[in-house]
């Protein structure tokens, strides 16, 4: 143990200040290093093309809870998660690696379910499973991937490139998998009171899937392509909307404005947000693991994107001094905080 009297808790810094804290004397020694920490993946240059480079944790009891997670849609959601660091930067991810900490209540059979989630995910996504290493462990099961991917570097997008007047867009809808968490949550706890009552996912499933089954968005990737949208800055949504609105902004030097009508909310998961008693806007903005993307575009490239159904225009960005700030449905102007996830916040 550390006997200094200092004592600094982890919650404090968060996971992104802690990472800042500990690496800001780190310097990028060579040629080939483009980009190093501070953004969702690394650049490494290779010749022709751009390597990118990203890394995930996840632990049991922290990242997800095996009496509501099938072993399967663990292996495919580990992989999911970490291929979408590799979209968020525009780019196409191509091979991972996969490295497991197994404690002994894991038969083989578990880890086969685990590696049948895996191998789904890559054949779904063109992606070879190229090495990895296994381990024991005293703390439940631990996967860590690793995923590596290629883009042309005019084509590399990252967090810092957003300019005033920038149209802010999201992929796809938001606060569906925290809810589907909710509901997973709550049957667990009915469950633990009582054996003998069986789970009631009902008309949930599409919440449900989005918690346990989410799908990068390597789609938009490609449809940004063929409509020649090259987005000024892009971040996935894992933490939360406002969270990952705000790395833009902060590493963009800018501020923003969000308009509440406009995030895309699905009806289940507004009606399902109600029934619990959870207002679905906090849950759009704070709720975190929808790994959809978030990105800026230039204005003038509006017309090209206008119609597609599946993208969604939710503000713009505005100077520094503006600050973040979200409009809501009564015309109330609220300041955005990131209340999203805390890796050291337990």
């Amino acid at each position: 143990m550390f006997e200094n009297k200092e004592r600094t808790d982890l919650s404090e810094l968060g996971e992104f200040g802690l990472i800042k804290h500990l690496t800001d004397n780190f310097k990028i020694k060579h040629e080939s290093s483009i980009k190093g920490i501070g953004d969702d993946a690394a650049v490494l240059h290779a010749g022709d093309k751009e390597i990118l480079i990203s890394t995930d944790l996840l632990l049991e009891g922290i990242h997800f809870d095996l009496a509501y997670v099938p072993l399967m849609h663990l292996g495919y959601k580990a992989v999911q998660v970490n291929l979408s660091d590799i979209y968020a930067m525009n780019g196409v991810a191509t091979q991972i690696t996969v490295s497991l900490g197994l404690s002994s209540k894991f038969p083989l059979e578990a880890v086969e379910e685990i590696y049948k989630g895996i191998e789904l995910a890559c054949n779904k996504f063109n992606i070879d499973l190229i090495g990895g290493d296994t381990s024991s462990s005293k703390q439940g099961l631990v996967i860590s991937v690793t995923s590596i991917g290629f883009a042309d570097k005019a084509d590399i997008v990252y967090r810092n490139g957003a300019n005033e007047g920038d149209l802010l867009c999201v992929s796809g809808d938001l606060g569906g998998a925290y809810v589907g968490l909710q509901i997973l949550e709550r049957e667990k706890q009915i469950f633990l009171e009582n054996p003998n009552i069986q789970p009631d996912l009902e008309g949930k499933d599409y919440i449900i899937e989005r918690q346990l089954k989410p799908e990068g968005r390597r789609d938009i990737v490609d449809l940004l392509a063929q409509m020649k949208i090259l987005p000024t800055s892009m971040i996935d949504v894992s933490d939360g909307l406002a969270s990952e609105i705000m790395h833009i902004c902060k590493q963009s030097d800018k501020g923003c404005t969000i308009y509440e009508d406009k995030l895309p909310i699905d009806p289940m998961t507004y009606e399902t947000a109600r029934e619990l008693g959870i207002d679905p806007t906090v849950c759009a903005l704070n709720g975190g693991e929808d790994y959809e993307l978030l990105f800026t575009i230039k204005q003038n490239d509006y017309a090209k994107l206008k119609h597609d159904v599946d993208i969604t225009v939710i503000g713009h960005i505005t100077d520094k001094p503006s600050g973040c700030k979200m409009i809501s449905k009564s015309n109330v102007v609220h300041e955005l905080k990131a209340q999203g996830w805390n890796a050291f916040k337990l």
